[in-house]
């Protein structure tokens, strides 16, 4: 597989994690979940991220998950892996390990510890001393780790460190950012690098107005965000905003603490993705009233899709 590169675009799907009932690995799971992901026509896919549950898993169990992920696309679609840690050493052994396998990049967020913007820089330049020639996504996602960094910042990181590739926009409001980020390249202050953006896809037409390339997050009709990216590109602003507003609903109730990601599974278990939306423990559980709730939005989006024709 080809490395992670400035020019990537479109949509890389945040793969949830399946489980069995019983809180088990489910292989067998990953391959219809991938299959799920490529025949929604998403363009790549970033595994062990933050609504991966990622740290319910052993370090044996996250490798089985990215093995079994890159046999089954077999080089289809390239696949990022989220490798963040406490410290370099962990960090590097994980991203040496899934680019052997074949990963085509790896992501890092920054540890909470980093507080001002000399730390930020140093934190980045660091990771990209230590990765060598592994690409990487730089996720700034300051509403989880609480480190807030500055478009002047990320210019800095940009310019001096080649291998950060990617920027996966999740600050909130961050319009303004990628705004700011985009000004600076296009007066040829800093390389152009490619923006993908999170918070589940709440904000994915106005974050592809200012500028992005497309989204890295997770929704549980992938389809939405494909659709999106894809009117944009092909100019049609207004269908972008028509076939977005018809999935709003479901992907604000997606975005509640607690229950969020256990709506998503719920959701991709029914549409036969994966064979159980449980999560690991320690973990929330849908109430009937949350199952409700869902399945009226489920029956009401079902409505709007058929008459915007989507």
């Amino acid at each position: 597989m080809a490395k992670l590169t400035e020019e990537a675009k479109g949509v890389y799907v945040i793969a949830v994690t399946p489980f069995t009932d019983e809180g088990a690995l489910d292989l067998d799971s990953v391959d219809s979940m991938v299959d799920f992901y490529e025949a929604a026509g998403v363009s790549g896919i970033t595994v062990l991220g933050q609504l991966g549950e990622a740290p319910k898993l052993t370090s044996a169990e996250s490798s089985l998950v990215v093995e079994r992920m890159l046999k089954r696309l077999n080089g289809r679609l390239p696949v990022v892996v989220g490798v963040s840690a406490p410290g370099l050493a962990p960090m590097t052994e994980l991203a040496e390990k899934v680019m052997d396998q074949g990963a085509a990049g790896v992501m890092v967020a920054p540890p909470w510890t980093t507080k001002t913007d000399d730390q930020s820089f140093a934190f980045y330049q660091s990771v990209g001393e230590a990765l060598g020639e592994i690409p990487f996504v730089l996720q700034d996602y300051p509403l989880t780790t609480n480190v807030t960094i500055a478009p002047k910042v990320i210019e800095r990181i940009v310019r001096e460190v080649p291998n950060c590739v990617m920027l996966k926009h999740e600050d909130w409001p961050g319009l303004s950012k990628i705004s700011a980020l985009r000004a600076g390249s296009a007066k040829g202050e800093t390389r152009r690098i490619s923006i993908l953006c999170g918070n589940g896809g709440l904000f994915l037409p106005e974050e592809m107005s200012r500028g992005a390339d497309g989204a890295m997050t997770g929704f549980c009709f992938p389809e939405m965000m494909v659709g999106v990216v894809n009117a944009f590109a092909d100019g049609k602003v207004e269908r972008a905003h028509d076939i977005f507003d018809a999935y709003l609903p479901l992907a604000r109730y997606e975005q509640q603490q607690g229950i969020g990601l256990a709506a998503r599974k719920y959701v991709l278990a029914k549409r036969g993705a994966i064979k159980s939306g449980a999560l690991r423990k320690p973990r929330p559980v849908l109430s009937a009233a949350d199952i409700a709730d869902v399945e009226r939005l489920l029956a009401r989006q079902a409505i709007r899709l058929k008459e915007i024709g989507a």
